[in-house]
């Protein structure tokens, strides 16, 4: 007789967020909101830096991918997410399951990356004035950008892969609004410890070396201004470092919460749940607007945008 439990699925159920049927509609139409907001806002930042030639430095380069990688990792889980909140399917399938896992453990990783090379940058900005220019030469920031793109595709791959040669339980239903690795892994049927042992060793690694050195950057920045400490340079560092830093911690703080310091008895809590979409759906709405309100280099860029398309639509209605 066939063992049920080794039965392999074709697709699986999201439960999705925890709200009462009721409140479905007014929760869909805040996260459509919310969603477009994510959008249009990184879109908008990555067009103000394509076209405006005063923001072709390091850090805005940096910048336009991170607003790239927000766009990216919302979009991994938020249509999807909506679909099911409008029409009650919470079906996904076994293949659509594991890409919605792929994406979202790459652009975990990129993320990460990105702000820690973003770190090093502000660290050369401030610290070592003189030589920016030089070290922060074009070919190291494309190198950077482009060895974080291409660790975070392998390291993905290489969890994805052995995330597909595991068989999955009958019981098929996943108690979140995506595609979470370590669900999946709770409802295997298979050996689990080499995955486990990828995620403790590889993807400890991970998170310990990006953050230990956007640690390091803030410490050698901080002891810099503070041997010889005056109004001026602090205002001018906080200036330079407070968008960057508070996004860190806005990143940093809600998946903390969610994969550190949460109940090991509740995994999947609700309080679980909202963390998630505090980092993978409000984070990336709210990161554009931390970076151009505090940025006076992006205000002008907007406003100069603003005042061409203003100029473009006079000129074509006259």
């Amino acid at each position: 007789m066939k063992r049920e439990n080794q039965s392999s699925v074709s697709e699986f159920l999201l439960l999705g967020l925890p709200i009462r049927p009721k409140q479905q509609g007014v929760f869909f139409a805040l996260f459509l909101g919310i969603y477009l907001t994510t959008v249009l806002g990184n879109l908008l930042i990555i067009l103000l830096i394509r076209l405006d030639s005063r923001l072709h430095t390091p850090m805005y380069f940096f910048l336009s991918h991170l607003a790239l990688a927000d766009v990216s990792f919302s979009s991994v889980t938020v249509p999807k997410m909506l679909t099911n909140m409008h029409t009650n399917d919470k079906s996904i399938p076994y293949a659509g399951c594991i890409t919605q896992a792929y994406f979202f453990i790459l652009l975990v990783c990129l993320d990460n990356l990105l702000l820690a090379v973003m770190a090093y940058d502000r660290y050369v900005a401030i610290c070592q004035p003189l030589h920016y220019t030089t070290i922060m030469r074009p070919e190291l920031c494309v190198s950077l950008v482009a060895g974080s793109w291409l660790f975070c595709c392998v390291h993905s791959l290489l969890h994805t892969l052995l995330l597909a040669r595991l068989s999955f339980c009958a019981d098929n239903t996943i108690p979140h609004f995506f595609c979470d690795l370590s669900e999946l892994l709770k409802m295997s049927c298979s050996d689990v410890s080499l995955n486990e042992l990828l995620i403790l060793t590889e993807g400890g690694m991970l998170v310990i070396l990006p953050v230990s050195g956007i640690l390091g950057s803030y410490i050698r920045i901080w002891t810099t201004v503070l041997r010889d400490p005056s109004a001026k340079k602090f205002f001018k560092v906080l200036s330079t470092c407070g968008s960057h830093l508070l996004v860190v911690s806005l990143f940093y703080g809600t998946i903390s919460e969610v994969y550190l310091f949460s109940s090991s008895s509740s995994p999947s809590s609700n309080d679980n749940i909202i963390g998630s979409v505090m980092y993978m759906v409000v984070t990336p709405m709210l990161n554009p607007f931390i970076y151009s309100l505090r940025n006076r280099d992006m205000k002008r860029a907007l406003e100069t945008l603003v005042n061409r398309v203003k100029f473009l639509m006079s000129k074509h209605l006259n």
